[in-house]
């Protein structure tokens, strides 16, 4: 519900809603993914672009705010995805960080139920098919395509 709410003031507030998330890698085999409140399944840290930010300064926002995650190595653009399921106007551009450092545990919150690392061999139950397809472009060279 609140998702829809949310989409329904972007699309009377803006032409067009871009997105970041980011495939964050810990050095050691593990991938950080988020639980949110308020939809189902297992996804990549991110959010919006806000008016007067940069997509890298968004990208490094999201990180701190859904995961209290630094960048050791540069972000890797993955790739720029339409996002039609969500909306005809969303926009995402997906970023690999092959290492990162988590300076705090994330606690819970009204946001984020779960946020934490997890083995590449060993995902939690409820990955979405997203998740599961975006690793696989940026980590298997799978090919990628312009819709989410």
């Amino acid at each position: 519900m609140i998702r829809r709410v949310l989409h329904f003031w972007f699309f009377l507030s803006r032409g067009m809603t871009l997105g970041v998330r980011a495939i964050v890698l810990d050095g050691e085999g593990g991938v950080f993914l988020v639980r949110h409140t308020y939809m189902p399944g297992w996804h990549l840290p991110g959010g919006g672009v806000e008016w007067g930010q940069s997509v890298p300064e968004a990208l490094a926002m999201e990180l701190r705010e859904e995961g209290n995650l630094v960048a050791i190595s540069p972000p890797e653009l993955v790739g720029i995805y339409w996002n039609r399921h969500v909306s005809p106007r969303d926009h995402v551009a997906i970023y690999g960080i092959r290492q990162a450092r988590q300076f705090a545990p994330r606690q819970p919150d009204r946001e984020i139920a779960e946020a934490r690392f997890f083995p590449l061999d060993a995902l939690p139950e409820g990955v979405t098919a997203g998740t599961r397809a975006r690793l696989a472009e940026w980590l298997e060279a799978a090919p990628v395509p312009p819709c989410w």
